[in-house]
């Protein structure tokens, strides 16, 4: 009879207080095997001895060299795919009946001569050290508005240590979910934390060299908030673990209410939203505890969103010039001595007069902006000004106007600046692209390319007129609505 060590832990417990038989059949063994192992004084277990025999011919015993060779120059190599191999090269030899086998044979070598695996090392993670977000797809959801297939994503924030979450919904992994993701999410939780973990993802880094670097965008938009940008090394996503786990811990949760609700289908987009929230919720409720040991480490939000524009008044300068936030840009002359609002973007400057959008330019983060289409015509009645002129440098927008400009100095020492604005004039009008190509074929021929040259290049055929006759209306007709009352 086969005993268990509980059986026999409770016959020698018996044994003391009652006969040999009362305590073998109150442990469910019978009275030979009590005496057996109250004999032996050992535990079943403690019986055993490991088996140094087979109990069937080894199916592998003729190719197990060939097999363990391929193992060595391919540790990866899966016991299914070997077993295919050795059927195709041994047909008739070899089925499908020894897969299990040759599994047990494969993880039994590879115990032994197998090659180093990487190690998870677990953090000691500490609260306040850094939030992490990332996307994670919902579509294997299946869910559905109105009965359509819904498509879409979660944007996804959360905090290592309390594991405190923030969801949106979106339909896409750029730049500005990101943004506007993390917006919310700290806006949920009333502060930053001093780092901020993401993957590799496109919307914050790029290629630099072998690695990836964080794009001046995202560095803008984290310094806007007092907050380090942080990623993991590529190809590595594990070291983002905590989100990615939270991820499918998410998506569980929410399977599971989808479950209970009995059905996928939502009436609209906010009746989706509103059950994602819910979920969201109840979950967040159960680390409270956690998430107040975190809460000492919040950074403040700043006072204004990122995309909220800085507002504040400038006065145009009598050199056509405005100053804004240390930088210097140019404005159309006409606009001299005129005070203007300012709105200041990430991206871009705007300019009113009143509530009249007058200027949209690109925002620079240092130093000057000047636009010759701004100032050229002052230019060309003040030449003697460009030479000693301040921002002169700026008045170059392509390369082939700096090769151009030193030639006509070159040949024309005492005039070749009047040429020079006169072409930069023509750029003006025509168009810069139009003057590029004329400055181009200009210097294709070696031609001096002064403003004769090129607006010879840049004259258009006039397009011959087209004589029209133009009818005298008969009044006749209209006349004759009258006699069938069509007017009153």
């Amino acid at each position: 009879m086969t005993c268990t060590n509980q059986q026999v832990k409770l016959f020698m417990n018996c044994k003391n207080k009652y006969p040999v038989l009362t305590a073998a059949a109150k442990a469910g063994m019978c009275p030979k095997t009590a005496r057996k192992y109250l004999k032996l004084g050992k535990l079943p277990s403690e019986c055993k001895k490991a088996r140094t025999h087979r109990t069937r011919s080894d199916p592998f015993a003729e190719h197990w060299q060939e097999i363990e060779e391929l193992l060595k120059q391919a540790p990866e190599l899966q016991a299914k795919t070997v077993l295919y191999y050795l059927m195709e090269r041994y047909p008739n030899r070899y089925s499908d009946i020894h897969l299990r086998t040759l599994q047990r044979r494969v993880r039994d070598y590879l115990t032994l001569h197998g090659a180093s695996k990487a190690v998870m090392f677990l953090q000691n993670i500490q609260p306040g050290q850094s939030s992490q977000s990332d996307w994670t797809e919902m579509n294997s959801l299946n869910i559905t508005i109105a009965r359509e297939p819904f498509s879409h994503c979660l944007f996804h924030f959360m905090l290592p240590y309390s594991c405190w979450e923030s969801i949106m919904i979106c339909h896409n992994e750029s730049f500005e979910t990101l943004t506007k993701g993390f917006a919310r999410a700290t806006l949920e939780l009333g502060g930053t934390l001093p780092v901020h973990r993401t993957d590799n993802l496109s919307a914050a880094t790029q290629k630099a060299g072998g690695s990836r670097a964080f794009t001046e965008r995202w560095q803008q938009f984290l310094d806007h908030y007092d907050v380090n940008p942080s990623r993991n090394n590529p190809g590595v996503s594990h070291e983002n673990g905590s989100v990615e786990k939270s991820h499918d811990l998410f998506k569980n949760a929410v399977n599971q209410h989808l479950l209970l609700r009995g059905s996928r289908d939502f009436a609209d987009l906010a009746d989706y939203e509103a059950f994602l929230t819910t979920i969201k919720e109840r979950r967040n409720l159960q680390r409270q505890e956690k998430l107040k040991e975190e809460l000492p480490y919040l950074q403040a939000l700043p006072d204004r969103g990122w995309r909220d524009p800085i507002t504040f008044t400038a006065r145009v300068s009598p050199s056509s010039t405005i100053q804004v936030l240390g930088c210097t840009y140019s404005v159309p002359s006409r606009l001299i001595s005129y005070t203007l609002k300012v709105q200041v973007y990430p991206d871009t400057v705007e300019l009113y007069y009143g509530q009249k959008l007058l200027i949209t330019m690109p925002r620079i983060n240092e130093g000057v902006r000047i636009d010759y289409r701004h100032i050229i015509d002052s230019l060309i009645r003040k030449p003697g000004a460009f030479a000693q002129y301040q921002y002169r440098a700026q008045l170059f927008p392509q390369p082939i106007f700096r090769i151009v400009y030193d030639q006509l100095i070159q040949v024309k020492p005492e005039t070749g600046h009047k040429s020079y604005l006169k072409i930069l004039h023509l750029a003006k009008c025509y168009g810069e692209s139009q003057v590029v190509a004329a400055l181009h074929l200009a210097q294709g021929s070696q031609i001096l390319p002064d403003e004769e040259t090129i607006s010879g290049y840049l004259q258009v055929a006039k397009r011959p007129c087209v004589e029209t006759t133009i009818l005298a209306p008969n009044l006749a007709a209209y006349d004759s609505l009258h006699s069938f009352g069509g007017c009153q």
